[in-house]
């Protein structure tokens, strides 16, 4: 039982320290997400051993779905606040992370270079 929960425990944090936002930085939503995913297995993983029938794969399971979720939720709002918008000189708007310039997105979510 506890080899399970150690090995659920390292691939949680495992998979925390890769969070990425696919080009090449990191953002709060994707960082909370994982955080959020890593911290619900690990807590899933050692309600489920030691309650109801002692199944610690799916308490993982059902403790990363809902972590997951509240990191995503949460890391989306410091997103919003991180935000500064900005328009461009033909009246289109973009916003850019903590005043980044070379993390910034057109409205409608893609890439700005």
């Amino acid at each position: 039982m506890n080899k399970a929960i150690i090995a659920i425990a390292g691939a949680g944090l495992l998979a925390t320290a890769c969070a990425s936002d696919g080009y090449g930085g990191t953002n709060e939503t994707v960082r909370q997400g994982a955080i959020g995913a890593g911290i619900g297995a690990v807590a899933g993983a050692i309600i489920g051993n030691n309650v109801g029938d002692g199944n610690a794969g799916r308490g993982a399971a059902i403790g990363a779905v809902v972590g997951g979720a509240a990191g995503v939720i949460r890391g989306s709002q410091q997103d919003r606040a991180n935000q500064q918008r900005y328009r461009d000189s033909q009246n289109r708007y973009y916003y850019c992370y903590d005043g980044r310039q070379d993390e910034c997105y057109w409205e409608n979510g893609q890439r700005r270079y």
